[in-house]
């Protein structure tokens, strides 16, 4: 038996409408499903992105057991390393601040940036990691 791949993530955030406007509108996620005042998810290939209001989650009449963090989290997506400059410029157009740009001692680079509640965010090739995925 062998883990293969993490199938979700979660962030946490009280403002899920500010979440939702920076996922869908920077990142270009689409939203995959929500459920007012307590969850948005995003469907990423064959990997979810769930962002939850940590207050919500924390109750116990859930369908699952309760869970959540408080304070911000992180997340890296992956994306073709000739895309880089574009996503910089993007992100720049967008007005959100590129805290860190990083090029790796393996190969690959990454931007790190802030969403709204806080969460850090990294868009990074697969190298840096000794990944390499195919352009879908």
């Amino acid at each position: 038996m062998q883990i293969s791949h993490i199938l979700e993530t979660a962030l946490y955030t009280a403002d899920l409408p500010a979440a939702e406007d920076f996922y869908t509108r920077v990142l270009g996620l689409e939203t995959f499903s929500r459920v007012e005042g307590r969850h948005l998810f995003f469907r990423l290939a064959d990997a979810m992105l769930l962002i939850f209001n940590p207050e919500q989650t924390a109750l116990s009449d859930q369908d699952v057991p309760p869970h959540g963090a408080r304070g911000p989290g992180h997340v890296a997506f992956t994306i073709q390393e000739a895309d880089f400059a574009a996503w910089r410029e993007h992100l720049e157009s967008e007005s959100v601040e590129i805290e860190k740009e990083v090029e790796w001692p393996r190969g690959g680079r990454s931007l790190y940036f802030r969403d709204p509640a806080g969460n850090s965010l990294e868009l990074a090739s697969a190298r840096i990691w000794g990944f390499s995925f195919k352009r879908i």
